[in-house]
């Protein structure tokens, strides 16, 4: 039975541990880090809020109604309601009210705060857009710096284990009198110095995953293993790429800051409209009832008094500001705001422009270094070989074979980093130029 019991713990456990094991690429990573991101979920209660005040600003256009319900006791001398002359009585009102206020003329402040909230309320969803785009942008930043990280710890292991094995050949060919104490203590000297690389490197990439965690949000204390394999992607994109204003344009941060301009003028509507007449119609009931106290007469039933205490009033009012020195001030600093925000817009069309005719200039760079980097590599290994060929035979000293296995490492991470500069730039162009997604949902 115990065996059984293990047998299904067992096979209940294997699937865990692979799916833990398994491979993150980089869009399954920016997936996470979007489901995860607390800027986009902030983003996604603001825009929850722009749909609530929307919603409030189409209820500003109907009648404003308050009821007022008011008891007075009065003791002492008073007024008697009855004939408006003094006494020394005791009574009881009680008042009752029903008012309404609609806003004939405000200057536009309701119309231009619907306006507002309904432009709010479009935009929200760019908002949220554009703040995926912002994380997926800094995690695939981090996933290439970790992946480039781990596989240079690939490359710097086998370099270590290339010098380990001419480590031992050495200390053979010492052994049979072919090389000298020298070329041991050398070869010992680059093991070491090759096991340190390897140490420090490891420690760089732990550091570059844990910035990826921190990006996804993804807990620290559980294991993350990515998929490094976007490190053997190629170019494929033609060069001589030109910016389109029109797919520059239609990024979430444009809409955004033409948003916000659009939003600053509004403002100014608004706070101009405050110096503007404002013509509102009122109207309402009101009824009262009143008990005296000190008296032993009859009182007029509640009823009756509701009923014959009963009136409707209907109000015009018109309101002319004359002198307002804080409302000028607010006029003056909306219409600023509204001036500074059209300069962000040019100030942000501009720097997308930039990045988008940087990241095409990177990518045609990088892709031509790629090229000829992956020549001289080619080139390196080459040269290593036929080095390590000369020192077995006693051709080449210890030396100058170090310097050659150097200058094939330093070739090959400088591919390494080649390829992944491409990638990323690759990614970027597709997103400024032919408007690819950054990221889609797993």
């Amino acid at each position: 039975m115990n065996r059984r019991i293990a047998i299904i713990l067992t096979a209940l456990a294997v699937p865990t541990a692979v799916l833990a094991q398994a491979e993150w690429s980089m869009r399954q990573c920016i997936s996470y880090a979007v489901e995860h991101s607390t800027e986009v979920g902030r983003q996604k209660i603001e825009q929850r809020q722009a749909l609530t005040d929307y919603r409030t600003s189409l209820l500003d256009f109907l009648p404003s109604v308050s009821a007022q319900v008011g008891g007075q006791y009065n003791w002492g001398r008073n007024i008697d309601p009855e004939t408006n002359t003094y006494n020394n009585v005791t009574t009881f009102n009680n008042n009752y009210s029903l008012s309404a206020s609609l806003p004939i003329f405000d200057g536009g402040q309701t119309w231009n705060a619907f306006r507002k909230a309904r432009l709010a309320k479009n935009t929200s969803a760019t908002a949220v857009q554009k703040a995926r785009d912002d994380k997926a942008i800094d995690v695939m930043q981090k996933f290439i710096d970790a992946a480039y990280a781990i596989e240079s710890i690939k490359l710097m292991r086998r370099k270590l284990d290339d010098s380990q094995a001419l480590l031992r050949k050495t200390r053979r060919l010492y052994e049979l009198g072919e090389k000298s104490r020298p070329d041991v203590v050398q070869m010992e000297s680059q093991v070491a110095e090759d096991d340190y690389n390897l140490l420090h490197q490891q420690n760089l990439a732990r550091t570059a995953l844990l910035s990826l965690k921190s990006a996804m949000n993804y807990p620290t204390e559980d294991t993350l293993s990515i998929d490094c394999s976007i490190a053997a992607l190629t170019p494929t994109l033609p060069f001589g790429l030109t910016v389109s204003e029109q797919a520059v344009n239609s990024k979430p941060g444009i809409v955004m800051a033409e948003a916000d301009a659009e939003k600053a003028r509004l403002d100014w509507k608004i706070q101009r409209a405050a110096l503007l007449p404002s013509l509102y119609l009122g109207g309402g009931v009101s009824t009262s009832y009143y008990k005296n106290m000190s008296s032993d007469l009859a009182i007029e039933p509640f009823r009756s008094q509701m009923r014959n205490n009963l009136g409707e009033y209907v109000t015009l009012t018109l309101s002319i500001p004359i002198f307002s020195p804080s409302t000028w001030r607010s006029v003056k600093q909306a219409k600023t705001s509204y001036r500074l925000a059209q300069l962000d817009v040019i100030d942000a069309k501009r720097q997308l422009h930039d990045d988008a005719t940087q990241a095409i200039i990177d990518y045609e760079g990088y892709a031509k270094e790629l090229r000829q980097m992956m020549k001289k590599t080619a080139a390196d290994s080459l040269a290593y070989r036929l080095s390590y060929r000369k020192y077995e035979e006693g051709m080449l000293s210890t030396f100058d074979l170090h310097e050659s296995a150097q200058t094939y490492l330093e070739s090959q991470i400088t591919l390494l980093q080649m390829r992944m500069l491409v990638a990323i730039r690759q990614k970027l162009v597709n997103y400024y130029i032919n408007n690819e997604p950054l990221w889609t949902l797993n």
